[in-house]
Parts: structure tokens; C-alpha cells; sequence
């Protein structure tokens, strides 16, 4: 794709960057048959190919609109036209670059842009998410079930996880809102290490940077960025084999902090060593030898897996969680079109609830669908926003941890 980019963006790292990307682009169009929302609305300018068309316009000169705005809002960015693209184009990261540009030049309406403001301010910090959390507790009760189902329940953060005990040793990502509400999962991983002869060393760390960076606020995932890495920093230089999130959207964020710090020259080098080092529960149980492990598996536990977004296209990972289940056992439902996202996407289930809610039943559908007991899935954000049904979904690890896979 020819491209001829605007003065305010030539030559500019941003801009270089956007530059090689569109270029990559063939118009092919491939990418549109995986596309959820062109899937669900039909429309060029929500597909992929659309919305780079839209992005080069834009970088080129052409003043951005509230519409092209809405169209790149629409996104859900699964990154599953990067699995399809033929080229390589790395779409993402172009559509990053395209949302700062656009949300500078035409702005946000005054409740759209405290919902975002609120997003940013709340939600990657513990002290203030927890709080909001609680209170919603409260209130649950008089709500709608509609709204019943958007707020979570605040889980106790119990402390008996095994000590470190063993040579191995592995840093994990504490993170936001799976720390305050189902921190049971990090303590699903660190029982389970424990018994293959790994241990969990648990920093008290930050927000990966996730919602941040997809919400047009890159100096904020930055500096989260530079405060986990400097948690993990002082155990990485004393031996720690591997930094594993248990969440995949932000293990996705994390392997990508080389790239979100490559211009930072006190962390561009620790960046990349720990995006280097970062590892998703799956790669380390697949290396592992799991036949302390064999036991979860023998109450055959029908699992339909729901396999995230970001553990598809982002790290590359698909299919490997399901071969692990079954190697411990499990049998597994047959899930149709589990390629498609469940309208999760951080927070675009609260910024997008329409489309959200459409992707979220036709994926409910598709789960059920073979009759299962349980949903199993990898990522928090998906886990809540496929809970509530009939069928209880859990993140697999919990399926592994001693006591909870017949839960």
C-alpha cells in the first residue's frame, strides 16, 4: 500500500513505524472473514481493512471525524486478523497509533470521556478498585440484572500458597483487577508449581499497562510498565527462570514491553529482557513433567475451553491448553466458531455494550452447545463476562488446583 504521509507525522518514530506497517498492507481482504465485528455488522469501515484505510487517511492529512472515531472504538482489537493477514501486518500496533491521532483531534464528549478518565484512574490500581468493587457489592441487590451482571464480586485474598521452597523459581504478575477479584487464580498457579517443583515468587506489583494502552494513554502504560519492572528487576538478577501471567490480555502486554519501552534508555534493555522472559502457565506446565498433576482429570470433568483472544493471536498459543487438559484427563466439548471472540476485550464490554453483549451470547452459544459441566477459559476479563449462566466458568488452572476441578 503507497502511502504519503502528513507533516505532524513524518518522520516521527510513531509515524516511521505506521509507515512500514501500511506498506505491508495488501488490501487483500482475508482479514475481514475473522473479523468479529464486520462478522456482526456487515459494514467495510468495521473490518480490518476498513479500518486501516480509515488510519491512512487520517496519518495522510485528512481530518479525522467523530465517525471514523466511532469505527476504530468498534475494535475489539483480538488481533485475529494478524492470525489471518498473509503479510504480517501488524495491525494492533497500527490501530494504537491511529486511535492516539484521531482521539486528539476530534476529542470525546464530556461523559465519554470521564467514563475513560474513571477507567484509567480506577481500575489498574488496587486501593481505589477494590473499594468500588465492595461498594457495588452493596448495591447489587437493587440493580437490574443486566447491571447485576457487570459488577464483580470482591474475593478474599487468603495467603496460603505454598512457601519458596524449591531451586526453581518464577515471578508472577499480581496485577489489578484479578488480584481483587479472584486472586484464587495466582494461588491456583502457585499450588499447582509447587507440586511439579517450581515455586511462585509474588511481588506486590502493578496494572500490566493493558488498559491504558488500548485506551489511548501510553505515557500511563509506560510508567506502569517501569514500576513492575522494577519489582521483578532485583529477582530476575538473582535467578528467577520466568515472569508467568496467569491473565493472557496482560501476559500479551507484558511480552510487548521491550517494544512499549524501545525508546526509554534507562529500561528499553530490561524491558526486552523481561518481555523476553515472560511466559504464559501453559508453556511452563507443557515443559514440565505434570504427573503429580495426573490426578484432576480421573472425575472426567466435561470441559468446553474457551480460548481468549490473546491467547490465540497475541501469543500464539492456541490449542495448547486443550492438549494439556487432556492430557491430564479431561474431555473436551466440541466448541463451534472458537475463533471468535466473546466481546470482552477490557473494557470494551463497558464502553460497547451492545456489540459486547451480542459477541457474549453467540459465544455462550457456541460454548453450551456440546453440553459441558464446566467452561474453562484463560483470561479474567473473559472469565466474567461469560459467568453468570447456567454453566460456571473458571480459569483452567483452577481445574489443576487440588480440591477445586470438580468445583
Amino acid at each position: 500500500m503507497q502511502t504519503e504521509l502528513a507533516d505532524f507525522i513524518r518522520d516521527t518514530p510513531p509515524g516511521l513505524e505506521a509507515e512500514r506497517i501500511l506498506r505491508a498492507c495488501v488490501h487483500c481482504g482475508f482479514c475481514t472473514a475473522t473479523c468479529p465485528t464486520y462478522q456482526l455488522l456487515g459494514d467495510e469501515l468495521d473490518g480490518p481493512r476498513g479500518r486501516i484505510y480509515q488510519i491512512k487517511q487520517v496519518l495522510e492529512g485528512m481530518p479525522a471525524t467523530a465517525r471514523v472515531q466511532q469505527h476504530l472504538d468498534r475494535c475489539l482489537t483480538c488481533r485475529s486478523c494478524e492470525t489471518t493477514c498473509p503479510s504480517g501486518v501488524h495491525y494492533s500496533r497500527l490501530l494504537e497509533i491511529g486511535r492516539e491521532v484521531v482521539d486528539k483531534q476530534v476529542g470525546r464528549g464530556v461523559f465519554a470521556a470521564a467514563a475513560r478518565r474513571m477507567l484509567l484512574a480506577v481500575v489498574p490500581y488496587r486501593q481505589r478498585f477494590a473499594p468500588l468493587v465492595r461498594a457495588g457489592g452493596w448495591v447489587r441487590p437493587l440493580l437490574p440484572k443486566a447491571l447485576k451482571q457487570k459488577i464483580p464480586t470482591l474475593e478474599a485474598a487468603t495467603q496460603d500458597v505454598p512457601p519458596v521452597r524449591h531451586e526453581r523459581r518464577v515471578l508472577v504478575l499480581k496485577g489489578c483487577a484479578q488480584s481483587v477479584i479472584a486472586p484464587r487464580i495466582d494461588r491456583a498457579l502457585a499450588n499447582t508449581l509447587d507440586r511439579v517443583g517450581i515455586s511462585v515468587v509474588c511481588p506486590d506489583t502493578y496494572c500490566c499497562g493493558a488498559l491504558a494502552q488500548h485506551l489511548s494513554a501510553p505515557a500511563q502504560a509506560r510508567e506502569l510498565a517501569r514500576r513492575n519492572i522494577d519489582l521483578w528487576w532485583p529477582e530476575i538478577e538473582a535467578g528467577a527462570e520466568a515472569v508467568v501471567v496467569t491473565a493472557t490480555g496482560c501476559g500479551a502486554t507484558v511480552r510487548e514491553y521491550g517494544q512499549i519501552l524501545a525508546d526509554d534508555e534507562d529500561y528499553a534493555e530490561k524491558a526486552a529482557r523481561v518481555a523476553a522472559l515472560t511466559r504464559d502457565p501453559v508453556e511452563i506446565l507443557t515443559d514440565a513433567d505434570i504427573s503429580p498433576l495426573a490426578e484432576p482429570g480421573k472425575d472426567s470433568v466435561r470441559i468446553a475451553f474457551h480460548t481468549p483472544c490473546t491467547l490465540q493471536h497475541a501469543l500464539q498459543l492456541d490449542g495448547q491448553v486443550e492438549k494439556l487438559l487432556q492430557r491430564l484427563g479431561f474431555e473436551l466439548a466440541a466448541v463451534a466458531d472458537r475463533h471468535l471472540c466473546c466481546g470482552s476485550a477490557g473494557s470494551y464490554s463497558l464502553l460497547q455494550p451492545g456489540i459486547s453483549g451480542k459477541l457474549r451470547d453467540n459465544k455462550l452459544a457456541a460454548l453450551t452447545g456440546d453440553d459441558p459441566d464446566i467452561i474453562a477459559t484463560a483470561n479474567i476479563g473473559c472469565l466474567e463476562h461469560l459467568g453468570g449462566g447456567k454453566v460456571p466458568v473458571v480459569h483452567w488452572l483452577e481445574l489443576l488446583d487440588t480440591g477445586n476441578h470438580a468445583a
